[in-house]
């Protein structure tokens, strides 16, 4: 229907090129669309039955029907709430002084430029420098820490610069109100700026932890385990998180532990679609708020 209902917007005879160019467009489009179904029906085919209360809250095993996703499920929790302690403050922290503090010289701009391309850097680069920076030179070993600053390193170029497009779709009069009331520069930013850019930082914040929790490589590269019959004691202790398990789980040859990766993917998937959710969820809630 929505593929017939653009092609009447064009005449053929008038815009030929346009035409073919638009149905090219849809055929990939409708492809690209009937892979991700058919992969996720083939997943959740495989995975789902596998889901249950004993999967959740038992250790991985070596029986693959034994087989938990404990371990990895509370590392990721662990690993999203100390990558968010470390990179958020820092995040809205540098969106505020390049939006109300930086001076326009050629070192901020460098700086602008910089974080820009980082947010578009591959992952696999952060987990080398994390390996290098904080399990080696910092001699963090492979523990919950070094795990959370390199996830912190990834999500934060995506953190300052959502934080900082929110930032400046604050009306400018309502600061300037501000200011010629008498307020300081600091009250400003304390009592309108960051209220009504909150639903856009909140937004920012929640996306880049959802791209955080499913990340592999970085994990990889730093030497994450991949078998961990323990919880996590502290933040020098060693983890293991659900894309690792998922990744363990699909490199075996068994077709009972291919199931349970399913599984895994579900609970991943599902996490995932959570956290989206209460983006757009919590953005509309502040931004009813704000506008009351």
């Amino acid at each position: 229907m929505f593929f017939l209902a653009a092609l009447k917007k064009y005449n053929l005879q008038t815009n030929g090129p346009n035409t073919v160019f638009l149905i090219l467009v849809m055929l990939f489009f409708c492809f690209a669309i009937a892979m991700l179904f058919m992969l996720l029906a083939s997943i959740f085919y495989d995975g789902f039955l596998r889901i249950n209360w004993q999967f959740l809250t038992q250790f991985p095993s070596r029986n693959p029907q034994m087989a938990g996703i404990l371990s990895s499920w509370v590392g990721s929790l662990y690993l999203m709430i100390l990558t968010g302690i470390i990179a958020v403050p820092l995040g809205v922290g540098a969106a505020i002084y390049f939006e109300k503090y930086a001076k326009k010289n050629w070192f901020n701009h460098l700086m602008e430029i910089n974080i820009g391309t980082l947010a578009g850097v591959p992952s696999i680069i952060y987990g080398l420098l994390g390996l290098a920076l904080f399990v080696r030179i910092m001699s963090l070993d492979r523990s919950l820490i070094a795990g959370a600053l390199t996830l912190a390193l990834l999500i934060l170029p995506i953190i300052i610069i959502s934080s900082r497009e929110a930032i400046r779709n604050v009306p400018s009069f309502m600061q300037d109100g501000a200011l010629a009331l008498g307020a300081t520069r600091s009250q400003v930013i304390k009592t309108i700026i960051i209220p009504l850019s909150f639903p856009g930082i909140l937004t920012g914040i929640i996306l880049a932890l959802s791209r955080a929790i499913g990340e592999t490589a970085p994990l990889i590269a730093i030497g994450a385990l991949t078998y961990i019959a323990f919880l996590p004691e502290n933040i020098l202790s060693p983890f293991t998180a659900l894309p690792i398990q998922i990744f363990n789980w699909i490199s075996r040859p068994q077709a009972l532990f291919h199931q349970n990766a399913a599984a895994g993917i579900i609970v991943l998937i599902s996490i995932t679609l959570l956290l989206n959710m209460s983006a757009v969820f919590l953005r509309d809630y502040f931004d009813r708020k704000n506008n009351k």
